[in-house]
């Protein structure tokens, strides 16, 4: 814990890579031009009744056939390419800020100081080439996509720089591109990288970038939008049990859900090394949380997490690894309010 006098209690960044929120439409592979806007569907189901139940229920069988004629009946949200479309198309736009060297808020000037100075001595050191190559990757290897990238037969990314004076585009073939590792040497992800790296680098630059993603998944294949936390539990059967994403009727994926994938690029935490334990390129974040395995794979105890780095590191102290110091810049990227507890 720092001295109070040193105390840092107002601290925010914004982020500085922004996602727009993704949307759906389903083409045939061959006319990708002709893409049309996916709706969703909403279906009403009878299923069977399948949780853990109740040792005095499981034991009988005539309590289990009673429990198991009860009619499970659910309404919900599908979404489906057409009966004559069988690629998927997620269309999104990224925008890449410059600027870090500067908090958004900060009450403390000394700090301040001192942490613009490490910024610039990162900045000259290593120029964001590392974290921009991964964040490159994660586009070519439409990792945004999620489960809809399981099971497509071919994934094509064409991303377009679309600043006036500097347009460029890219294609890449996504499935030549790992999601758990960035060892690879590719021209086409080089370039973007640049690109990337010289606005995060800049101070008040900005990279527009568009992408487009098709997916051929097959024809009248379900697809798979963002679905929306059902904060209400009733159990009125009115209601829906799953409620997908869209904006004004046309199925999306949620600006978070691009930026989780983007920013999955922490393979420098110390369990990865580890085939057993490693759940490979995660999502940066300050304790190394991935909510789906319940795990926090940066913790305060094992000294990994970013308040452990980011505390010495911008005070003008060195960490002991090159990767630490990429870690604490990428959750800065990211964004977020860091600021300290005098408690």
């Amino acid at each position: 814990m720092a001295k109070n006098k040193d105390l840092v209690s107002v601290l925010a960044f914004e982020k500085k890579l922004v996602p727009s929120d993704g949307y759906f439409f389903g083409c045939q592979w061959e006319t990708k031009e002709q893409a049309t806007p996916l709706a969703l569907q909403e279906k009403s189901v009878r299923g069977t009744i399948s949780n853990r139940l109740k040792s005095a229920v499981k034991n009988d069988p005539a309590k289990l056939n009673a429990e198991v004629e009860k009619a499970n009946l659910q309404r919900v949200d599908a979404c489906a390419l057409g009966q004559d479309q069988d690629t998927l198309k997620l269309h999104f736009t990224l925008k890449v800020l410059g600027g870090l060297a500067q908090p958004s808020a900060c009450n403390n000037a000394q700090f301040k100081q001192s942490y613009s100075a490490a910024v610039s001595q990162y900045i000259d050191k290593y120029g964001f080439v590392e974290l921009a190559k991964r964040y490159a990757t994660n586009l070519a290897n439409a990792r945004f996509l999620w489960r809809n990238r399981v099971g497509a037969e071919v994934i094509e990314v064409q991303v377009k720089a679309l600043n006036q004076g500097a347009e460029q585009t890219w294609t890449f073939d996504a499935k030549q591109f790992s999601t758990r590792h960035f060892d690879h040497q590719d021209a086409q992800v080089h370039s973007l990288a640049e690109r990337i790296a010289k606005a995060l680098a800049s101070e008040s630059d900005c990279l527009m970038l568009q992408i487009d993603c098709y997916a051929k998944v097959g024809k009248a294949q379900e697809v798979y939008p963002s679905e929306e936390l059902v904060l209400d539990k009733s159990n009125s059967k009115t209601k829906k049990s799953k409620i997908l994403y869209a904006v004004k009727d046309h199925a999306a994926m949620h600006s978070q859900k691009i930026g989780n994938a983007l920013r999955s690029i922490d393979t420098w935490y110390p369990e990865y090394a580890s085939e057993e334990q490693s759940a490979g390129a995660i999502a940066i974040e300050p304790y190394g949380a991935v909510t789906n395995l319940g795990k926090a794979f940066r913790t305060p105890k094992d000294k990994q997490d970013f308040y452990t780095f980011f505390d010495k590191w911008a005070r003008g102290e060195d960490l002991p690894r090159e990767e630490d110091e990429h870690y604490v810049m990428a959750v800065l990227v990211r964004g977020g309010v860091f600021g300290e507890s005098d408690k």
